[in-house]
């Protein structure tokens, strides 16, 4: 008997621009760095598709155009919404990253602003545009902006646990999505702060925010840009810590989907109920004398109405069981069952 491999994928087809990451089980988190990303503990994720590459000014353009959507950083914010902010300040806006010359002390607002017009359209604000950036990530887009274009896309935004295993690229045990050292041989693997930051930038004069995707390698399975550039929301509401790992390995989490809302509103902010999903894959303002968030492990913290000029998402497509490619060893065992 013959097997029709043709027929048999014809309906499994890669959708385009998405990359097949095959289910299994890896360990999420990590015990070594900032305490959020602990404990480190063993999942199981089903396989997915996930986009090669973030979302693009492009792409997010398309959607706009076919839509009509205006984004959360577009639109005037609802003083009920947030208690004692002053009037002055409920305008349309985003927050954009500048760099400043010195600073003093960890206080943010000496390299982050508010910027009033500030969106995906105009980045800096002002009479900015996306001229010479329509393959960038898009960015200052606040969470319902990525599911909405997720829901026109038929597509979904994903968990946590998808996002770490797609950003290892395979190699669980390593530091990095490319490996162990930061910049092996003294290469960029990623588009991270480069100098000292936030005073001083080595990066060629124009090459300091946001770069064309795939301007990096891709990890071991084909992914650009999980690492650095931008910032990418999940799905998952933001809890402070990792579940503690399973003391059987019958009971490891399958497709775990992070924790409650109620735990992921700010406890700084008792009044501000804007629940916080959780980011992974660090920008380019990432920087190891600042914010070591270059690695899959890592992970943060961002109410869900917040847009910023470093942060920006992907998509993925969950195939039922039935559907899924086959892998290179079924394939093998259904060779050998049609001899």
């Amino acid at each position: 008997m013959a097997l029709a491999f043709g027929d048999a994928h014809a309906s499994n087809a890669a959708p385009e621009g998405m990359v097949w990451i095959p289910g299994r089980t890896f360990t999420m988190g990590s015990n070594d760095h900032y305490p959020e990303e602990a404990p480190a503990h063993p999942v199981k994720v089903d396989g997915f598709w996930i986009d090669d590459i973030p979302v693009t000014n492009r792409r997010f353009t398309e959607f706009v155009k076919a839509t009509g959507y205006v984004t959360f950083a577009e639109k005037t914010p609802d003083a009920k919404d947030y208690p004692g902010a002053k009037p002055e300040m409920l305008r349309a806006g985003s927050l954009l990253f500048f760099q400043p010359k010195t600073v003093s002390g960890p206080d943010i607002t000496q390299w982050w602003t508010f910027k009033f017009g500030a969106n995906w359209h105009r980045p800096r604000g002002g009479i900015s545009d996306l001229r010479g950036k329509l393959d960038h990530p898009v960015v200052h887009v606040a969470w319902c902006d990525a599911k909405a274009y997720a829901d026109w896309a038929g597509l979904e935004l994903p968990t946590e646990a998808e996002w770490e295993l797609a950003a290892r690229g395979g190699l669980d045990d390593a530091e990095f999505a490319w490996g162990d050292e930061l910049m092996p041989g003294g290469v960029p693997m990623a588009n991270t702060w480069q100098g000292t930051f936030p005073v001083k930038s080595t990066k060629p004069k124009g090459h300091e925010r946001t770069s064309p995707v795939r301007s990096f390698p891709p990890n071991g399975y084909g992914l650009y840009d999980m690492i650095g550039n931008v910032w990418e929301w999940t799905a998952d509401y933001w809890s402070d810590r990792h579940p503690e790992p399973s003391a059987k390995a019958c009971c490891i989490p399958n497709n775990p989907r992070g924790g409650g809302v109620e735990a992921s509103y700010d406890p700084r902010q008792p009044d501000i109920r804007i629940p916080r999903r959780v980011l992974k894959g660090g920008s380019h303002l990432c920087a190891p004398n600042y914010c070591r968030r270059y690695r899959p492990a890592a992970r943060h913290a961002e109410p869900e109405d917040t847009s910023t000029s470093h942060l920006g998402f992907r998509c993925i497509k969950r195939a039922p069981a039935s559907q899924e490619p086959m892998s290179q060893e079924n394939v093998h065992e259904q060779v050998r069952a049609s001899r």
